[in-house]
Protein backbone atom coordinates (compact mmCIF):
# COMPACT_ATOMS: atom_id res chain seq x y z
CA UNK A 1 0.00 0.00 0.00
CA UNK A 2 1.30 3.57 -0.37
CA UNK A 3 0.19 6.68 -0.24
CA UNK A 4 0.94 9.37 -2.91
CA UNK A 5 1.22 12.86 -1.22
CA UNK A 6 1.93 16.44 -2.24
CA UNK A 7 2.95 18.89 0.81
CA UNK A 8 2.18 21.65 -1.88
CA UNK A 9 -1.42 21.22 -2.02
CA UNK A 10 -4.43 20.98 0.54
CA UNK A 11 -6.62 18.43 0.01
CA UNK A 12 -3.85 15.77 0.42
CA UNK A 13 -3.16 17.43 3.86
CA UNK A 14 -7.13 16.06 4.47
CA UNK A 15 -6.10 12.42 3.93
CA UNK A 16 -2.86 13.21 6.19
CA UNK A 17 -4.22 14.55 9.09
CA UNK A 18 -7.15 12.05 8.86
CA UNK A 19 -4.70 9.44 9.32
CA UNK A 20 -2.57 10.93 11.93
CA UNK A 21 -6.02 10.84 14.01
CA UNK A 22 -6.11 7.49 13.37
CA UNK A 23 -2.88 7.05 14.19
CA UNK A 24 -2.32 5.15 11.04
CA UNK A 25 1.44 5.23 9.08
CA UNK A 26 1.55 4.27 5.35
CA UNK A 27 4.19 4.26 2.77
CA UNK A 28 4.20 7.52 1.14
CA UNK A 29 6.24 9.55 -2.16
CA UNK A 30 5.91 13.02 -2.60
CA UNK A 31 4.19 14.55 -5.95
CA UNK A 32 5.51 17.54 -6.43
CA UNK A 33 2.66 19.79 -8.27
CA UNK A 34 4.76 22.99 -9.02
CA UNK A 35 7.50 20.55 -11.12
CA UNK A 36 4.59 19.39 -12.95
CA UNK A 37 5.41 15.73 -11.72
CA UNK A 38 1.41 14.96 -11.55
CA UNK A 39 0.93 15.72 -15.44
CA UNK A 40 4.22 12.89 -15.64
CA UNK A 41 3.06 9.68 -17.30
CA UNK A 42 3.91 7.76 -14.46
CA UNK A 43 1.54 9.73 -12.56
CA UNK A 44 -0.83 9.99 -14.88
CA UNK A 45 -1.40 5.75 -15.50
CA UNK A 46 -2.28 5.60 -11.67
CA UNK A 47 -4.47 9.09 -11.63
CA UNK A 48 -5.65 9.88 -15.38
CA UNK A 49 -7.15 13.13 -13.71
CA UNK A 50 -3.76 14.12 -12.70
CA UNK A 51 -4.47 15.39 -8.81
CA UNK A 52 -3.84 14.55 -5.43
CA UNK A 53 -3.68 12.44 -3.32
CA UNK A 54 -3.63 8.45 -4.44
CA UNK A 55 -3.89 5.47 -2.62
CA UNK A 56 -2.86 2.63 -4.04
CA UNK A 57 -3.61 -0.54 -2.47
CA UNK A 58 -1.57 -3.89 -1.84
CA UNK A 59 -3.89 -5.62 -5.10
CA UNK A 60 -3.45 -2.82 -7.55
CA UNK A 61 -7.06 -0.97 -6.95
CA UNK A 62 -6.37 3.23 -7.34
CA UNK A 63 -8.62 5.41 -4.75
CA UNK A 64 -8.47 8.77 -5.76
CA UNK A 65 -10.16 11.98 -3.81
CA UNK A 66 -9.25 12.67 -0.06
CA UNK A 67 -12.54 11.67 1.49
CA UNK A 68 -12.76 8.56 -0.15
CA UNK A 69 -9.49 7.63 1.10
CA UNK A 70 -10.35 8.79 4.54
CA UNK A 71 -13.61 6.10 3.93
CA UNK A 72 -11.31 3.44 3.49
CA UNK A 73 -9.49 4.09 6.50
CA UNK A 74 -12.75 4.71 8.48
CA UNK A 75 -13.70 1.23 7.84
CA UNK A 76 -10.23 -0.91 7.94
CA UNK A 77 -9.77 1.37 11.72
CA UNK A 78 -13.35 2.56 12.83
CA UNK A 79 -12.04 4.18 16.46
CA UNK A 80 -11.54 6.76 16.68
CA UNK A 81 -14.99 7.47 14.63
CA UNK A 82 -14.51 10.44 12.70
CA UNK A 83 -17.07 10.52 10.44
CA UNK A 84 -20.16 10.56 13.12
CA UNK A 85 -21.68 7.95 15.55
CA UNK A 86 -24.94 6.93 14.89
CA UNK A 87 -27.36 7.91 11.95
CA UNK A 88 -28.15 11.23 12.91
CA UNK A 89 -24.41 11.96 13.64
CA UNK A 90 -23.28 10.57 10.62
CA UNK A 91 -25.46 12.08 8.72
CA UNK A 92 -24.55 15.66 10.50
CA UNK A 93 -20.78 15.21 9.70
CA UNK A 94 -21.46 14.79 6.25
CA UNK A 95 -23.98 17.63 5.69
CA UNK A 96 -21.41 19.67 7.09
CA UNK A 97 -18.28 18.28 5.97
CA UNK A 98 -20.64 18.36 1.97
CA UNK A 99 -21.11 22.19 3.02
CA UNK A 100 -17.63 22.95 3.81
CA UNK A 101 -16.67 21.35 0.88
CA UNK A 102 -18.69 23.37 -1.63
CA UNK A 103 -19.83 26.74 -0.11
CA UNK A 104 -15.93 27.48 1.54
CA UNK A 105 -12.93 25.00 0.40
CA UNK A 106 -14.01 24.83 -3.17
CA UNK A 107 -14.29 29.21 -3.17
CA UNK A 108 -10.84 29.75 -1.62
CA UNK A 109 -9.18 27.36 -4.06
CA UNK A 110 -10.87 29.29 -6.87
CA UNK A 111 -9.47 32.39 -5.39
CA UNK A 112 -5.99 30.90 -5.35
CA UNK A 113 -5.70 29.03 -8.55
CA UNK A 114 -7.56 32.33 -10.39
CA UNK A 115 -5.26 34.64 -8.69
CA UNK A 116 -2.13 33.50 -7.68
CA UNK A 117 1.14 33.73 -10.06
CA UNK A 118 2.42 30.90 -8.81
CA UNK A 119 -0.72 28.77 -10.66
CA UNK A 120 -0.16 30.62 -14.15
CA UNK A 121 0.51 27.27 -15.75
CA UNK A 122 -1.02 25.11 -14.06
CA UNK A 123 -4.71 26.76 -14.18
CA UNK A 124 -5.36 27.18 -17.33
CA UNK A 125 -7.09 29.88 -18.43
CA UNK A 126 -6.69 31.95 -15.34
CA UNK A 127 -9.79 33.66 -15.04
CA UNK A 128 -9.03 36.71 -12.80
CA UNK A 129 -12.68 38.03 -12.48
CA UNK A 130 -14.01 34.63 -11.66
CA UNK A 131 -11.91 34.70 -8.01
CA UNK A 132 -13.08 38.02 -7.28
CA UNK A 133 -16.41 37.02 -7.61
CA UNK A 134 -15.52 33.89 -5.09
CA UNK A 135 -13.81 36.03 -2.77
CA UNK A 136 -16.81 37.08 -0.96
CA UNK A 137 -18.37 33.62 -1.03
CA UNK A 138 -15.62 32.15 0.66
CA UNK A 139 -15.57 34.68 3.65
CA UNK A 140 -19.33 34.20 4.11
CA UNK A 141 -19.41 30.79 5.15
CA UNK A 142 -16.65 31.35 7.80
CA UNK A 143 -19.47 34.44 8.60
CA UNK A 144 -22.07 31.39 8.88
CA UNK A 145 -20.06 29.42 10.64
CA UNK A 146 -19.40 31.83 13.54
CA UNK A 147 -23.07 31.91 14.58
CA UNK A 148 -23.22 27.43 14.38
CA UNK A 149 -19.98 27.68 16.78
CA UNK A 150 -21.65 29.55 19.04
CA UNK A 151 -23.92 26.31 20.09
CA UNK A 152 -21.10 23.43 20.25
CA UNK A 153 -17.46 22.55 20.32
CA UNK A 154 -16.85 21.01 16.62
CA UNK A 155 -17.87 22.04 13.03
CA UNK A 156 -20.42 18.97 12.52
CA UNK A 157 -21.11 18.21 16.59
CA UNK A 158 -19.25 18.16 19.54
CA UNK A 159 -16.94 15.67 18.50
CA UNK A 160 -14.04 16.15 16.39
CA UNK A 161 -14.83 14.61 13.00
CA UNK A 162 -13.81 15.13 9.21
CA UNK A 163 -15.61 18.45 9.51
CA UNK A 164 -13.50 19.65 11.08
CA UNK A 165 -10.35 18.45 9.01
CA UNK A 166 -11.76 19.98 5.95
CA UNK A 167 -12.81 23.33 7.00
CA UNK A 168 -9.30 23.73 8.80
CA UNK A 169 -7.48 22.78 5.85
CA UNK A 170 -9.86 25.71 4.05
CA UNK A 171 -9.24 28.08 7.23
CA UNK A 172 -5.29 27.53 7.00
CA UNK A 173 -5.32 27.79 3.24
CA UNK A 174 -6.78 31.69 3.51
CA UNK A 175 -3.15 32.45 3.29
CA UNK A 176 -1.81 31.56 0.14
CA UNK A 177 -4.71 32.42 -0.98
CA UNK A 178 -4.44 35.95 0.14
CA UNK A 179 -7.60 35.89 1.64
CA UNK A 180 -8.28 37.52 5.00
CA UNK A 181 -10.62 35.96 7.84
CA UNK A 182 -13.39 39.10 8.69
CA UNK A 183 -12.61 40.14 12.07
CA UNK A 184 -15.05 39.50 15.11
CA UNK A 185 -15.38 35.49 14.23
CA UNK A 186 -15.40 34.84 18.32
CA UNK A 187 -16.56 31.45 17.60
CA UNK A 188 -14.35 30.24 14.58
CA UNK A 189 -11.42 31.50 15.87
CA UNK A 190 -11.91 29.61 19.08
CA UNK A 191 -12.31 26.69 16.87
CA UNK A 192 -9.83 27.12 15.02
CA UNK A 193 -6.98 27.37 17.72
CA UNK A 194 -8.24 24.32 19.57
CA UNK A 195 -8.10 22.08 16.26
CA UNK A 196 -4.55 24.05 15.04
CA UNK A 197 -3.65 22.79 18.44
CA UNK A 198 -4.12 18.84 17.77
CA UNK A 199 -1.05 17.44 17.01
CA UNK A 200 -2.54 15.73 13.35
CA UNK A 201 -3.14 19.66 12.62
CA UNK A 202 0.93 19.16 12.19
CA UNK A 203 0.86 16.66 9.04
Amino acid sequence: MKLYDSKQAPNPRRARIFLAEKGIALPTEQVDIMAMQHKTAEYTAINPLQRMPALVLDDGTVITESIAICRYFEVVQPEPPLFGVGPKEIALVEMWNRRAEINFFANVAAVFRHLHPAMKELEVPQVPAYAEAMRPRALWFLQFLDGELATREFVASDRFSVADITTLVAVDFLKPARLTMPEGLAHVQRWHAAVSARPSAKA
